[in-house]
């Protein structure tokens, strides 16, 4: 019983070290982190409604180790600054993982993801 009770403390503890490392939690740049420009190709209608709402983006993520890839992703936008087709936004993702990509805003519409 003891035996089985450790063994579940150290994979507990490997994985809280592994998602630390990583830097998954949203806000948090990734492990070695490459950065890029996402190129819009695509966005969810804009709502009647403004605060914040709901839109998928989809886009052309491009990088130092990546060829184009479309990647997409939905967040949490304020509706009175609706992101639009042929915009580039910043990005940063892991090395040579453009599908987990995170948008850069230092100051503009709120996001979350």
């Amino acid at each position: 019983m003891e035996f089985a009770m450790l063994i579940i403390l150290v994979a507990v503890v490997v994985a809280l070290l592994v998602s630390y490392r990583r830097g998954r939690g949203p806000g948090h740049p990734p492990a070695e982190p490459e950065y890029g420009t996402l190129r819009i190709t695509g966005v969810s209608p804009r709502p009647q409604a403004m605060g914040e709402q709901f839109v998928t983006i989809t886009g052309d993520l491009s990088g130092p180790s990546v060829s184009p890839t479309t990647v997409y992703r939905r967040f949490v936008w304020d509706g009175a600054q609706w992101p639009q087709i042929g915009q580039d936004w910043p990005v940063v993702y892991p090395a040579g993982k453009p599908d987990r990509w995170q948008l850069i805003v230092s100051s503009g519409p709120g996001i979350d993801s």
